[in-house]
């Protein structure tokens, strides 16, 4: 009980370091998987590296089930352990493992039935498309470890132990890491596998993390029980679950369609453009993840104190996040804005990728600011029982405005001008979160 005490006393600056650091961290060193891969990739071929980024959108989609439909579960979770309702809380965690099922068939039998279809959608290129391929249908098939082990860190975070959730995803992550070089490259007597071994090595991480995450479930998590036994759907909790997690869902997902179109928009310039802007959007999620740390902390704790009826909290939890995201936006700009050249060498940049991409990454760097505060009035609203803003804030950030914005600009001014489209984008999102956000706090303290 130690965890939900936290939850309701702590002083608010604590709590919030506390619970985001080992999310903060956890999620800096999940996004070495595809950091990792791309770096090693790279080193095969240029065109390997292409063939990651064409497969990219897909596991995007990947996570955009797991990490949405989780986020539903999390955010009422919170809420039913916040109201002591013991019973309840069984039935949601055995229906998110139920869900996280239904996930992994959704991608795992197209990867076994059609997934050579699927690279036909990204590239004719017949040489690229099988790297594609290769790499994308092991990733697909053997996804369960993706579902099982983001729900189950959920779970960890909904009771407050954020820690537990980091050892799983630091596992995974140092897995992959080492399991990489050996694999791709032919270490210790093992035979040369190419992008081949960088899909295996990526899906045993998330395997191992999946395994260790049931399992500290088990050993440290009392709050949360299963109950599969006299289990019976329930129409309410699903409800409420897809409320919060299908919005989240297709957030997650524009980060898939976005990536696509883009690629589709940046190819007829050159295959180095569709290279770069993978290499971009890895770099980005990785200097970004402190500020999704901080923003998934905000949601057990704003859905704990609305659950508990202490709106109170709330406005506390939004005084600290929200400067402390700005804070890691700033730092993130300055990196991207001082170092765009060594950045992209870690991918083995040709001349070409680093005169397009050192100007691009400085054109882009100063936008995180507005899109962290974006990101973490999402979190908190999916708290509160409300995904709506972190939907659309991420609509117009990732599709509504930016995809078209960046054909038009593409067309007019060439390939840096491109770049500017994410500006329009960024702030449209972040005057539309701050305005509706405001409505919903009222409208949600009147209800109390």
């Amino acid at each position: 009980m130690g965890e939900l005490n936290k939850m309701r006393t702590a002083p608010m600056p604590r709590l919030v370091f506390d619970m985001s650091w080992p999310l903060m961290i956890s999620l800096l060193v999940q996004s070495l998987y595809n950091i990792v891969d791309s770096i090693f990739v790279a080193r095969i071929s240029e065109d390997a590296l292409t063939a990651t980024s064409l497969a990219f959108p897909v596991q995007l989609l990947m996570i955009a089930f797991s990490v949405g439909t989780s986020v539903g579960i999390n955010a009422i979770l919170s809420q039913s352990i916040g109201a002591q309702k013991k019973e309840e809380t069984g039935v949601i965690a055995t229906t998110g493992v139920i869900l996280s099922l239904v996930g992994t068939l959704l991608f795992m039998v197209p990867g076994l039935a059609c997934c050579g279809s699927i690279v036909r959608l990204f590239t004719d290129d017949a040489e690229l498309g099988e790297l594609c391929r290769q790499y994308l249908s092991i990733c697909m098939i053997f996804c369960v470890g993706t579902f099982i082990g983001t729900m189950f860190q959920r779970f960890l975070q909904a009771v407050g132990d954020t820690f537990s959730s980091m050892i799983t995803l630091v596992a995974g992550a140092l897995t992959n890491i080492v399991l990489d070089p050996i694999l791709i490259f032919g270490l210790l007597g093992l035979p040369e596998m190419g992008i081949v071994g960088a899909a295996i090595a990526t899906v045993i991480g998330q395997w191992v993390t999946a395994i260790l995450a049931v399992w500290l479930n088990r050993t440290k998590n009392p709050t949360v029980k299963l109950k599969f036994h006299g289990y019976r759907p329930s129409p309410e909790i699903l409800g409420k679950i897809f409320k919060v997690g299908l919005p989240t869902i297709i957030m997650e997902a524009l980060g898939s369609v976005m990536v696509i179109a883009m690629n589709k928009i940046l190819i007829p310039f050159s295959t180095t453009a569709v290279a770069f802007f993978g290499v971009y959007y890895k770099l980005q999620n990785f200097l970004f993840l402190p500020t999704k740390g901080l923003g998934q902390a905000a949601i057990p704790i704003a859905g704990y104190s609305y659950g508990s009826r202490n709106m109170k909290r709330v406005d506390e939890l939004m005084r600290v996040t929200i400067p402390a995201a700005a804070v890691i936006a700033v730092v993130a700009s300055v990196i991207f804005f001082a170092i765009p050249g060594p950045l992209l060498s870690l991918f083995s940049a040709s001349e070409e990728m680093l005169s397009m991409g050192v100007p691009a990454l400085r054109i882009i760097a100063p936008t995180f600011i507005f899109a962290s505060v974006t990101t973490v009035l999402g979190y908190i609203m999916s708290g509160l029982g409300n995904g709506m803003i972190n939907m659309l804030g991420t609509a117009f950030r990732q599709f509504l405005v930016l995809i078209p914005c960046a054909y038009l600009l593409a067309r007019a001014g060439g390939i840096q001008s491109v770049w500017y489209s994410l500006w329009v984008s960024e702030l449209v999102a972040f005057l539309y979160a701050v305005i509706h956000s405001r409505h919903i706090l009222k409208v949600l303290k009147e209800k109390k």
